[in-house]
């Protein structure tokens, strides 16, 4: 391999050890912390960070002084587990997970401060919501946006909540903080988030979560229906199918998940 060759593997090496940081952290990560996971000198990681910035695969906090996932990431992160050859499978699953409830699910992940659609199969019924994969929600009034809330570290959790004002969408939608850390600790404890028509009036949800190798949540599977349907009461008792499609999800993402 050609002097050139070898260098340019080595950069792209380093550069991919980066991303593999930030993406995998719970939080934002500092120059400091991240010399010290990666063993990169100063000047190299700072030449790196840089590249990176312009490409928009990472972006700095308001701080200035800590780096996280950007938006170009995302969208690649998005495009790999939508276009993943595994793809079929895990709509299959969610496809079956539809036919036993028979009411639409969908199969969600946490991008920034928004849900993320992955996947999502339609029940066959006249009155239905519809949204494409890709499509983004909120997530203070969302199953799958408060489970996501409720199972991350207090502090991201609270500047998450508290950024700016919560957006009020139905008279249900939980926009004081404080009462929304409540509801979360209760969602936090059973793993089940719960949409009360808090997003869409006359619409009910609730979500489980698709858990990583290491126990973390990284997707959920989530069950919505109009509530003269089907209530947030009623929809608990297709809980046990939830679970069962979530860890059958889990099994075929592997690292996929962003």
């Amino acid at each position: 391999m050609e002097t050139g060759t070898r260098e340019n593997a080595s950069a792209i090496s380093r550069a991919f050890e980066v991303l593999n940081l930030l993406t995998g952290a719970e939080r934002p990560l500092a120059l400091t912390e991240l010399m010290e996971a990666s063993g990169l000198p100063k000047s190299t990681l700072h030449r790196i960070l840089l590249q990176l910035e312009r490409e928009r695969l990472v972006q700095r906090e308001p701080d200035g002084k800590r780096y996280t996932g950007g938006p170009r990431l995302s969208q690649i992160a998005f495009n790999a587990l939508r276009n993943s050859y595994r793809k079929a499978e895990r709509h299959a699953i969610l496809q079956a997970l539809v036919d036993e409830v028979q009411e639409t699910c969908n199969f969600t992940t946490i991008d920034g401060n928004e849900i993320m659609y992955l996947d999502r199969v339609e029940a066959h019924w006249p009155l239905r919501m519809v949204l494409q994969p890709g499509s983004r929600v909120p997530l203070h009034c969302t199953a799958s946006g408060k489970l996501f809330l409720s199972l991350m570290p207090p502090q991201r959790r609270r500047r998450l909540i508290t950024a700016a004002p919560l957006k009020r969408y139905t008279h249900n939608t939980i926009t004081n903080p404080e009462r929304l850390e409540q509801a979360l600790e209760v969602i936090r404890e059973e793993m089940v988030g719960t949409d009360e028509e808090e997003f869409l009036a006359g619409l009910s949800a609730i979500a489980v979560p698709v858990l990583d190798r290491r126990g973390r949540i990284c997707a959920t599977v989530a069950i919505h229906a109009p509530t003269a349907r089907m209530n947030v009461q009623q929809a608990r008792a297709h809980l046990p199918a939830l679970r069962r499609a979530a860890a059958a999800l889990a099994s075929t993402c592997g690292d996929e998940v962003p």
